[in-house]
């Protein structure tokens, strides 16, 4: 059994017209939420075994504020690769993650993150807002067995979600 949890950055700024796409930080709620997010999931499931992220500046921010939250004392895995990927792209590249791991966070971009969590649960969750955390179930021994449709949703959470 594999546990994967997909993560969107969280709220980007847009303040700064000169810098790329690839180079915008958060902006004061990313900032809030993203520490949010990481004391919920310390809340509700045990620390990743891997966390991996787009090199863009929202992402690896994102991923490092979750990790610090969620008590992940490891090296965050920065890919590059990640930040224009396409879902079936994202997928062969969770096919290829280390078989130790039994859990990995993956924190990108949508709409990629969102189309993963639609063709790996065969889900309608609409869209994963900023810093949204989709965690999947998925019934295989190695990542490289994946397969779309196969995951159970466990949780999607965000912050703007009110819980009953």
């Amino acid at each position: 059994m594999k546990i994967l949890f997909l993560g969107r950055h969280a709220k980007s700024s847009w303040n700064d017209s000169e810098l790329s796409d690839f180079e915008r930080p958060l902006n004061d709620r990313g900032e809030r939420d993203a520490p949010e997010m990481g004391r919920r999931l310390a809340q509700k499931h045990r620390t990743a075994d891997l966390i991996l992220c787009s090199a863009a500046v929202r992402a690896r921010t994102t991923a490092a504020i979750l990790a610090k939250e969620w008590g992940y004392t490891k090296d965050i895995s920065i890919e590059p690769n990640l930040y224009e990927a396409s879902p079936s792209d994202m997928l062969d590249f969770i096919k290829e993650l280390d078989d130790e791991a039994k859990s990995a966070l993956v924190v990108a971009h949508n709409p990629t993150i969102t189309w993963m969590a639609h063709m790996l649960g065969n889900l309608s969750i609409g869209n994963v807002p900023t810093c949204g955390i989709v965690v999947l179930k998925i019934p295989c021994d190695k990542w490289s067995e994946v397969k779309e449709g196969q995951a159970e949703m466990i949780e999607f959470d965000f912050p703007k979600k009110v819980e009953p």
